[in-house]
């Protein structure tokens, strides 16, 4: 399939509509033919005890095309070559997907990594390790520009390919710090991705939606450090659901952000200490072009997760007509100032690490890290180990 010009404003005009979703949107195609035919019976539709909905203007939903277009995003309609073909398989893929950047990168075998936002240093080095390793194995490295481990994921992926997934519109970057590393991601030859409409600021709710997307584009998941209440696990969740793998790196007992991915294990994903347990899960189901049934284990129980997993309706998403740009948001990374020590202390963990690698994730002198670490020895906070590596106490 490839739509037309027309076609494919209509297709933006249907999916920005309030309250239709990926679900509605195949119902209304597959029932009327076209998205043109469906915007002509919304009216017969709505006037049928259903709420009013008024799709956007043709000049509307040609403006964000131009506006999009102006950045180097173009729209890409499920069912065409360049529309992702693992993200086609799974439910409640977006018909519409603006791309910026490589759009053949999105239909080579990846896998998604993901992971708390406030990584320790020992995290975030496992991860680059994982993410250079399977880039080295020809796979691309997807995940959510977010904070720690996505960050690091991107970055570490760079040379061998690495797909961004957005919350927000492709002229939103969030966090806005990261504005840098897109161009980089663009630079190298990858590519960013999003649903939502130019101008869009993230809303708490749109990052489980963007998690649908960087689990549907990957082969497999895996998690790198998850408290039990991450939002990390709402992408296990949705690997579980697309049938795809499972894996989870294990952490200490003693600390917090390793109890979600500690809890994905115990409940039967694969545990992950190496770049070959994940490629040797995964070689199979490239050989086949496709994925498996869903891991036979229930996956995380995110009945408290802070992102609120009932409502969560990926078939009536709320908020997308087209935005003009002044759509607002809830902070919902917010950046907390702390003091050296304070830095320090928040990328430590039970797991011994070194200074140099403290260092940099922190973004600390050696100096004046050694001498923050001298602070914290004599206050019993941490326990030296051999090659000058450190762990947190209690």
């Amino acid at each position: 399939m490839q739509l037309n010009d027309a076609q494919r404003r209509d297709w933006l005009r249907l999916i920005r509509t309030e309250g239709i979703g990926p679900r509605s949107f195949r119902t209304l195609i597959n029932r009327f033919g076209g998205a043109g035919p469906a915007l002509d019976a919304l009216p017969t539709l709505t006037g049928r005890g259903m709420k009013r909905v008024v799709p956007p203007t043709k000049a509307q939903a040609e403006a964000e095309i131009e506006a999009a277009a102006r950045i180097g995003v173009s729209f890409v309609a499920m069912g065409e070559a360049a529309y992702p073909k693992l993200l086609q398989a799974a439910d409640s893929a977006p018909p519409l997907l603006a791309v910026r950047g490589s759009s053949d990168i999105l239909n080579r075998p990846a896998v998604a990594i993901v992971g708390s936002r406030n990584a320790s240093a020992a995290g975030l080095a496992f991860t680059e390790r994982l993410a250079r390793g399977l880039g080295e194995a020809g796979l691309v490295v997807v995940s959510g520009l977010a904070r720690g481990i996505d960050a690091r994921a991107h970055r570490a992926a760079l040379r061998d390919g690495t797909v961004a997934v957005l919350a927000g519109g492709q002229d939103r970057i969030y966090p806005a710090s990261h504005g840098p590393l897109v161009d980089e991601i663009l630079t190298e030859g990858g590519a960013v991705v999003a649903e939502m409409p130019m101008g869009w600021e993230p809303r708490g709710r749109d990052f489980p939606r963007r998690n649908r997307i960087i689990s549907g584009l990957a082969y497999g998941s895996v998690v790198v450090e998850a408290a039990r209440r991450s939002g990390s696990l709402i992408t296990a969740r949705f690997a579980l659901e697309q049938g795809r793998e499972v894996f989870a790196v294990p952490g200490s007992p003693l600390d917090p952000r390793a109890e979600g991915t500690n809890d994905l294990i115990r409940q039967g994903a694969t545990l992950v200490a190496d770049v070959e347990h994940v490629t040797s899960a995964i070689a199979p189901l490239i050989d086949r072009g496709s994925f498996g049934q869903a891991p036979a284990f229930p996956g995380p129980d995110l009945a408290d997760a802070p992102i609120f997993w009932d409502e969560l309706d990926l078939g009536d998403m709320p908020g997308q007509a087209v935005c003009d740009g002044t759509a607002t948001s809830e902070d919902v990374e917010p950046d907390e100032p702390q003091d050296e020590r304070g830095r320090l202390i928040a990328y430590l963990s039970p797991t011994p690490i070194g200074t140099d690698e403290l260092a940099r994730a922190s973004g600390l002198g050696v100096r004046l890290v050694q001498t923050t670490l001298l602070e914290l020895e004599l206050d019993g906070r941490i326990e030296r180990h051999g090659s000058g590596a450190v762990s947190l106490v209690g």
